[in-house]
C-alpha cells in the first residue's frame, strides 16, 4: 500500500515566536528559516508583516533567501493586511499568503461583531484579493475548532470557492479531542462539495497536551499538511512539535501510512540551534530532544539495552543527529551499567576491586540523584592511592579592575601540597581558567561552557558543565554550587582531573 504525501507547515517564526521571550532579530529569523529549508520543511511560515516593521522586514529577508521551500506569511482578512504580506513574500521562489478571519460563535460575536453571512462575505473577499496579489493563498478559520460544523463546511466551501489551494482547520485554543477532530474532518469531507480542489491542513495547541495527538488524527481522516513548531514553542502551552510529528509517523509508519520531507539526522541539531537562540531551555523528559530521551537508569532497562536496544527504545538517538544511548547511573542503576560505564570511559578495575568500587558507587549515589562521569572518575581515584596529579581547589577570589579586567587568584592543592595562582582575563571565567592552567603548567582549550539553574530563586543552584581539549583530546567535567563562579571552576578543575585519571588508567 503506498504512503501518503505530508507536508509539513513550520510556524516557528510566526506562532512559535509569540511565545512570551522568544522574539528573535531579523538575521536569527533567517537562520533558523535556512534550517528549517535544510531539514525539509515543505511551507515556512515566516512571519506577520503588518504588525510591525521589523516583522515585514524578517519575512521580506526570508523570501529573498530561502530557495526550496515555500516561504508565506500570515494576514488578517483585510486589504491593508494581504497587501503588505504580499510584498513582504514577492521575491520568494514560491510565495504564499495565509489569510485568516475567526469563525466560532464566540469570536463572531464578541471580537468581529459580524453576522455569519458577513463572515463568508468576508472571507469570499479576502481571499479572492489575496490570488489576486499572489497565485498561492491558504484561508484558515480561526477557532475552526468551536464553530457549528455546519457553518464550518459553508466557511471552508467558500474560501475554496474564491480560490484557496489550502484551507487549515485550526485548533486555536487547544480546546478538541482526537474524538472530535476525527469527526470534524469526516464531516468536511462529506458536506463540502469542493473539498478535492485543496489541500486541507490542521493547526492544533497543545494547551490540554493532545496537539500531537489532534493532528495525527486529523492527518489519518483526510488533512494532508501539518503545522507544527520546532520543540513545540508557541502561544500558551505551545503547538504540536515537529520533531515529535516527524518521527511518530517514521517509528508507526506502518500504522499511520504516511511520509513527510523531514530529514530527521538533522532534528537534534536544528532543535538545539533554537534552544540557544531564543534562550528557551528543554526540558529534560521533553520527546525526542530532551536530556532523558534517550537515557536508561534502572538496571532493568540499563540491562535490557545493553543486551538489545530495541528492548526499550523504539528509535535511536543517532537517528535524529543524537549522540549514542546514555545510560544514566543513579540509585536505581546496577552492576551492568556500572562496568559498562567504567568500560566506556577507559576505565581498568580490577575484578577484585570492583566490589567495592560498587559499594562506594551505591553510597554515592543514595546521596546524588545523578552520579556523573566525573563522580566516577573521582571515585575510582580515591580508591587508588597512587592516582598522581589530583587537583582540588582550597580557595578563590575573583575582582573586575577599572580597565574591566577580571583578576582571579586561586589556591589548589595536589597531594597535599598548596600553591597559588594568579592571572587576568576577559571576564572572571577567562581569569580563573588562566590562574589554573598558569599554576599546574597544563594547556587545557576550553571548547564549551554552560550552565544552568538546577532549582528557582536567587539562591538558585547552577550546574555547570564544561569541555576542554588537552593534547587534541576532549574532557568533560561538571559541578554543582549557589555560586555559578565557585560551579565553573570547579567543573573546570573536574575536567583537568579526568584527564589526569583517564590519564593514570591508560598508562597503567
Amino acid at each position: 500500500m503506498a504512503h501518503t504525501q505530508i507536508y509539513i507547515f513550520d510556524t516557528t517564526l510566526r506562532d512559535g515566536e509569540q511565545s512570551p521571550g522568544a522574539a528573535m532579530e531579523v538575521s536569527q529569523k533567517v537562520e533558523i528559516a535556512l534550517k528549517l529549508e535544510h531539514l525539509g520543511v515543505d511551507v515556512i511560515e515566516a512571519g506577520f508583516p503588518f504588525s510591525s516593521e521589523q516583522q515585514y522586514k524578517g519575512v521580506k529577508e526570508i523570501a529573498s533567501q530561502v530557495k526550496n521551500s515555500t516561504v508565506t506569511a500570515l494576514a488578517r482578512a483585510l486589504e491593508k493586511d494581504i497587501d503588505v504580506a504580499a510584498d513582504a513574500v514577492r521575491s520568494a521562489q514560491r510565495p504564499r499568503i495565509h489569510t485568516f478571519l475567526a469563525t466560532s460563535p464566540i469570536h463572531r460575536e464578541f471580537k468581529l461583531k459580524m453576522t455569519k453571512e458577513q463572515v463568508l462575505q468576508q472571507i469570499d473577499r479576502s481571499v479572492r484579493y489575496a490570488r489576486s496579489k499572489i497565485e498561492e493563498v491558504e484561508f484558515s478559520p480561526e477557532d475552526a475548532a468551536r464553530t457549528e460544523l455546519d457553518f464550518l463546511a459553508e466557511a471552508t466551501s467558500v474560501a475554496i470557492d474564491a480560490g484557496a489551494q489550502v484551507v487549515n482547520i485550526p485548533d486555536t485554543v487547544g480546546y478538541i479531542t482526537p474524538t472530535e477532530i476525527k469527526d470534524i474532518m469526516e464531516f468536511l469531507f462529506k458536506k463540502v462539495h469542493n473539498i478535492d480542489k485543496a489541500i486541507i491542513s490542521v493547526h492544533c495547541h497543545n494547551d490540554m497536551g493532545l496537539a500531537l495527538a489532534n493532528t495525527l488524527t486529523a492527518l489519518k481522516h483526510g488533512a494532508r499538511q501539518a503545522e507544527v513548531t520546532l520543540n513545540g514553542i508557541g502561544e500558551r502551552a505551545g503547538n504540536t512539535a515537529l520533531e515529535e510529528l516527524a518521527c511518530a509517523l517514521h517509528v508507526r509508519r506502518d500504522y499511520w501510512q504516511m511520509n513527510c520531507n523531514i530529514d530527521l539526522s538533522k532534528l537534534y541539531k536544528t532543535s538545539l540551534h533554537l534552544s540557544k537562540t531564543i534562550g528557551y531551555s528543554i526540558s529534560r523528559n521533553k520527546p525526542i530532544i530532551g536530556e532523558n530521551a534517550f537515557s536508561h537508569e534502572a538496571g532493568i532497562h540499563q540491562d535490557g539495552v545493553l543486551k538489545n536496544k530495541q528492548t526499550y527504545e523504539i528509535l535511536t538517538p543517532e537517528l535524529v543527529g543524537r549522540d549514542e544511548t546514555k545510560l544514566v547511573l543513579g540509585r536505581h542503576s546496577g552492576t551492568h551499567g556500572l562496568r559498562n560505564r567504567l568500560a566506556h570511559l577507559g576505565i581498568k578495575v580490577e575484578e577484585s576491586k570492583f566490589s567495592e568500587v560498587n559499594r562506594h558507587f551505591k553510597a554515592l549515589a543514595d546521596k546524588k540523584k545523578e552520579v556523573y562521569d566525573e563522580d566516577l572518575f573521582m571515585l575510582v581515584s580515591d580508591l587508588v592511592s597512587d592516582v598522581p596529579n589530583i587537583l582540588k581547589l582550597i580557595d578563590l577570589t575573583t575582582s573586575l579592575s577599572s580597565s574591566n579586567t577580571s583578576q582571579a587568584s586561586v589556591v589548589l592543592s595536589q597531594h597535599e601540597k598548596q600553591f597559588t595562582s594568579e592571572a587576568e582575563g576577559d571576564g572572571p571565567i577567562d581569569a580563573i581558567h588562566k590562574a589554573i592552567c598558569k599554576a599546574i603548567h597544563l594547556d587545557a582549550t576550553l571548547l564549551n561552557f554552560d550552565i544552568h539553574a538546577l532549582t528557582p530563586g536567587s539562591e538558585a543552584m547552577g550546574d555547570a558543565k564544561i569541555v576542554i581539549k588537552i593534547n587534541d583530546t576532549e574532557y568533560t567535567g561538571r559541578a554543582s554550587s549557589t555560586d555559578i563562579i565557585r560551579a565553573s571552576t570547579e567543573s573546570f578543575i573536574s575536567a583537568i582531573n579526568h584527564y589526569y585519571i583517564l590519564s593514570y588508567f591508560t598508562n597503567k
